[in-house]
C-alpha cells in the first residue's frame, strides 16, 4: 500500500499549515462571532487527525525501526537533510497532537471574538511545528521545527492572553531561545565530529548514533554536549529550577494556548531526551543519572507544595504540571524498561488530563471571568454535569486506579525503585500531595453552599462543551483500563532506546568510514 515514493508523513506534517494558508483567503465577516474561518480550522484539524489515525492503523510494531521514512538532501555541504519517520514512541505523541487540536479549536469557539482568522491560523501553524518536531530524524531539521513552534505560541500568548501577556510571552520566548542556542552549537559540533570520523558531514540522527564521543568525567566532551541538549530539553519539560516561565505563560495564555502548551509542547522536552540526548551520550547519562533524578524528585514535591497554596485555579493546574512532568524525568533517568515505559505513558496521560483541566477552567472563566478559587463554591448545585466531568478529570490527575494517571505514575515509581529507592520514596510523597491540592481545590470550588450570587445562575455544559470534553473523558478510562494496547506498539522502540542509552551503538568505538544514510534523494517507507 505504501510505496517507496510515498510522502504520507510529509502530507500529515504540512497539511495543517497549507490548510490554514488557504483559509486566509476566506473573507472576514463584519460580525466576528460568525466567522467561517473557525469552521475551516476545525475541519482542517479533524482531517489531520483522521489521517494520523490512518497512519496509526498501518503502523507495524514489528516492522522497520522508523516507518514512512522520507529522505532528501537539503544542505549537502553541511550534511543536512530532510529526513522524517516515526517509531512506536513518536507515533503516540503524533496522535496526541492531532487528537487534541480539533478539541482545542472547538473549545475556542466562544472564547475568541477578535482577530479570529489570525488566531486559528496560528493554531494550525503551531500544529505543523509540533508534528514536524516529533517526526524529524535530522537534528538540524528538528531544531528548525523546535524554533518554529515558538513563533505561533508567542503570538497566541502575546495577543490573546491576559493583562500581563507581553511579559509572559517574552519570558517564554527568551527561556526557550536561550536553551535552543546551546542545542544548535552542539548540533554543529556533532556534524563536525562526523566529518572528522567518517569524512562526511551529517546531522542525520542514525548516523550520529554511530559516533564515538569521549565521555571522561563531568567536563568531558560527551558530558558537555549532553548538558547542551539537556538544558534545552529541561527548560521545555520544564524541570526545576528552569520552570519559572511556565506558570506565567499558563496563567496569561488563552485557554487553547494553555491546553497546547501543557498537553504537547512540554512533551518536546521529554521526547528530546528520548530521541537525542540519551542515545547520543550514554556515558554522560550514566554520569548525570542521579543528579537528574534528584531534580525530578524535587520538581514532584516542589510543584505539589506550591500548587497547594495557589488561590488561582489556573495557576494551581500550572504548578501541577511541574509536579507531573517531574515524574517523567524520574522515569526516564531510571534507565529501565518499566520506568521509561511509565514515563512515556505519563506524557500521554498528562496531555489528556491536564489538557482537560485547562479546558474546564476556561469554561468556568468564560462564565464568571475570574479564576479565583474563593469566588466559587457550591458549583455542583448549579452545574451538576460540569461537576461530574471535573470530578473524573480530577481523579485522573491524582492517579486513581482505573484512570490513565494511575498506570503512568505506578510504573514510574516501580522503575525508579530499581534505580534509587531513596528518591522513589521522596517522589511517592507527590502522590499524596497531589491528592491534597487537587481534592482540596475541588472541594472548595464544587461543594458547600453557593457563596456568591453570580454563581446561582451559571449555565451547565452546552452541547458544544460536552462534545469537547467527551473524547477526553473516554480517553481517561480507555488508557486506564487498557494500557497494554498502547504499550504493544511502543515496547520495541523503548527496547532499542535502552540498548542505545546503555551499551548500544553510541557507546562503541567508531567502526571506520561509512556512508551517511541521509545522503541523496532516496525515499523509503513501510
Amino acid at each position: 500500500m505504501f510505496g517507496f515514493d510515498s510522502h504520507w508523513l510529509s502530507i500529515l506534517v504540512f497539511f495543517p499549515l497549507v490548510w490554514a494558508l488557504i483559509g486566509l483567503l476566506i473573507p472576514s465577516p463584519a460580525d466576528q462571532r460568525y466567522s467561517p474561518f473557525k469552521l475551516w480550522a476545525l475541519a482542517g484539524s479533524l482531517l489531520t487527525f483522521l489521517f494520523s489515525v490512518f497512519l496509526y492503523l498501518h503502523f507495524s510494531s514489528q516492522g522497520e525501526e522508523f516507518q514512512w521514512m522520507e529522505r532528501a538532501s537539503w544542505i549537502p555541504s553541511l550534511g543536512i537533510s530532510y529526513v522524517i519517520g516515526i517509531d512506536g514512541i513518536s507515533l503516540w505523541l503524533m496522535l496526541l497532537t492531532t487528537f487534541l487540536m480539533p478539541i482545542t479549536v472547538l473549545g475556542s469557539f466562544n472564547a475568541i471574538e477578535q482577530r479570529q482568522k489570525e488566531y486559528y491560523f496560528l493554531l494550525l501553524a503551531l500544529e505543523t511545528g509540533m508534528l514536524g518536531a516529533f517526526v524529524s530524524l535530522d537534528l538540524f531539521l528538528f531544531y528548525v521545527f523546535w524554533e518554529a513552534m515558538l513563533i505561533p505560541m508567542y503570538f497566541l500568548v502575546g495577543i490573546w492572553g491576559g493583562k500581563d501577556r507581553i511579559y509572559a510571552a517574552m519570558k517564554f520566548f527568551i527561556f526557550t531561545m536561550a536553551g535552543s542556542l546551546l542545542m544548535l552549537v552542539a548540533i554543529f559540533y556533532l556534524a563536525y565530529q562526523h566529518k572528522v570520523q567518517t569524512g562526511t558531514y551529517s546531522t542525520f540522527i542514525l548516523d550520529l548514533y554511530h559516533l564515538h564521543i569521549p565521555g571522561e568525567g563531568y567536563l568531558g566532551a560527551q558530558s558537555l554536549l549532553f548538558l547542551a541538549f539537556a538544558v534545552a530539553f529541561a527548560i521545555k519539560v520544564p524541570l526545576f529550577p528552569l520552570h519559572t516561565w511556565l506558570p506565567d505563560a499558563h496563567v496569561q495564555a488563552p485557554t487553547a494556548g494553555s491546553v497546547i502548551l501543557a498537553a504537547v509542547l512540554l512533551k518536546m522536552g521529554g521526547y528530546g531526551f528520548l530521541r537525542i540526548a540519551f542515545p547520543l551520550f550514554p556515558a554522560a547519562v550514566s554520569l548525570f543519572q542521579v543528579p537528574f533524578m534528584v531534580l525530578g524528585a524535587i520538581a514532584i514535591v516542589y510543584g505539589a507544595l506550591v500548587a497547594t497554596i495557589q488561590p488561582d485555579v489556573k495557576k494551581l493546574v500550572a504548578y501541577s504540571s511541574v509536579s507531573h512532568m517531574g515524574y517523567v524525568v524520574l522515569g526516564l533517568f531510571s534507565l529501565n524498561q518499566i520506568g521509561v515505559s511509565g514515563s512515556i505513558y505519563q506524557m500521554l496521560n498528562h496531555g489528556i488530563s491536564t489538557g482537560a483541566l485547562f479546558l474546564l477552567v476556561g469554561m468556568i472563566y468564560e462564565r464568571r471571568h475570574t479564576r479565583e478559587i474563593a469566588a466559587f463554591g457550591g458549583i455542583t448545585k448549579v452545574m451538576p454535569l460540569f461537576a461530574v466531568v471535573f470530578m473524573i478529570v480530577t481523579l485522573s490527575s491524582v492517579a486513581l486506579p482505573g484512570t490513565n494517571g494511575f498506570v503512568g505514575e505506578f510504573l514510574i515509581l516501580l522503575g525508579a525503585w530499581g534505580a534509587n529507592r531513596t528518591l522513589t520514596v521522596v517522589a511517592a510523597l507527590g502522590v499524596v500531595l497531589g491528592a491534597v491540592y487537587m481534592l482540596w481545590m475541588f472541594q472548595r470550588v464544587m461543594f458547600g453552599p453557593v457563596q456568591h450570587a453570580e454563581n446561582e445562575k451559571l449555565q451547565d455544559l452546552s452541547l458544544r462543551e460536552i462534545i469537547v470534553l467527551l473524547p477526553l473523558v473516554v480517553a481517561i478510562f480507555v488508557m486506564g483500563i487498557f494500557p497494554n494496547y498502547f504499550f504493544e506498539k511502543m515496547d520495541p522502540a523503548i527496547q532499542r532506546f535502552l540498548n542505545r542509552s546503555s551499551t548500544g551503538l553510541a557507546s562503541q568505538p567508531n567502526p571506520g568510514p561509512q556512508t551517511s544514510y541521509a545522503q541523496g534523494n532516496s525515499h523509503g517507507s513501510s
